[in-house]
């Protein structure tokens, strides 16, 4: 494997492996898999689980990693192009992203979207610049437009609680936060639960539908794999028979680019908060899945995210089993 960027450059046989291997490597560690091997960890962008699960995963397979991220330089790192650098930052990016992967055997990157420029988010235009410049395999640990890790974990996580593909009742639920988000999580998000064959709802607000291309994408997936998709303003009606539902802010592609715009067209919808009456009509079952951090009170309640439905805790955990196969497929004897 010399990329994991996105879900869907495999085949559903190809994910089903990465799946059994994580599996395989949680109940059978390999503590010397990857004995002198090294990892290098780019983060342009904060983060907690990504950062700690991906060091797990290494030493729990006998690797090591270091972490690169702007505030630990001491240099500062420019990453826009064309700039004249009389500024602070003595380091750019051109530079160092080569030089960062020379030393290690894969690199993974973390970099949001600049929320500017729709079409140039969408493209993944930063995140490729960085990929073009490196020889070595590469790990997408979150861009503009993409997070495989989290869609890995996520696919293993309805797994793991026996969530149905087809016939599955999928619902992806935009919430009210006080920030204008990434499409990221959501635009991978969809697409997995897509892929996997179920039957997918988007819940969100007028003013916070996502970019056709998304959508296209999402419902290609889902038609090929035996699953559906579609949209909705209703509450009551997206959570009916819903197995899954799985929480998430995001910008409003209106006013994308547009703070103020933004700010007040959210500002209309503070009671998108998931709480326990959103689950009337859902299955019995029905589990609540976010990628985490989430606001408590503001995305979901606390009787929601600390009661039983809420499987965000092992979701999480499966982040370092899900990076543990892709890091063995990427960097064990095998690959």
């Amino acid at each position: 494997m010399k990329a994991f960027n996105d879900l869907a450059d495999f085949s559903n046989e190809e994910i089903q492996k990465l799946l059994d291997l994580a599996n395989r490597l949680d109940k059978h560690p390999e503590p010397d898999a990857l004995k002198g091997k090294v990892l290098a960890l780019l983060f342009l962008s904060p983060s907690l689980r990504t950062l700690a699960s991906f060091q797990a995963a290494m030493t729990r397979l006998g690797g090591g990693s270091f972490v690169i991220s702007p505030d630990m330089s001491i240099h500062g790192i420019e990453t826009r192009p064309g700039i004249v650098m009389d500024g602070a930052a003595a380091e750019h990016i051109r530079e160092a992203v080569p030089v960062i992967a020379s030393y290690g055997d894969a690199i993974g990157i973390r970099a949001f979207a600049e929320r500017r420029n729709l079409d140039y988010d969408m493209a993944d235009t930063e995140f490729n610049s960085m990929t073009q410049l490196v020889t070595t395999p590469y790990i997408n640990m979150e861009s503009a437009i993409g997070h495989p890790c989290q869609n890995l974990a996520d696919w293993k996580t309805l797994d793991d609680y026996e969530v149905p593909a087809n016939g599955g009742k999928f619902v992806l639920s935009w919430a009210y936060h006080p920030r204008a988000l990434p499409l990221a999580v959501p635009a991978s998000t969809l697409y997995t639960a897509a892929r996997r064959g179920m039957d997918v709802t988007v819940l969100r607000p007028e003013g916070f539908e996502l970019p056709d291309a998304i959508m296209r994408k999402a419902r290609d997936a889902a038609a090929a794999n035996g699953g559906s998709l579609r949209e909705s303003t209703d509450r009551r009606d997206a959570m009916q028979g819903a197995h899954v539902i799985y929480a998430k802010s995001w910008s409003s592609t209106r006013f994308y680019g547009d703070k103020l715009g933004d700010q007040k067209l959210r500002e209309g919808f503070e009671d998108w908060c998931v709480d326990e009456p959103w689950f009337d009509n859902a299955d019995k079952n029905c589990h609540f899945m976010h990628c985490l951090p989430v606001r408590r009170g503001v995305v979901v309640s606390e009787r929601v995210l600390d009661g039983p439905r809420s499987i965000v805790i092992h979701e999480a955990r499966n982040r370092m089993l899900a990076q543990m196969a892709v890091l063995h497929q990427m960097l064990g004897a095998s690959s």
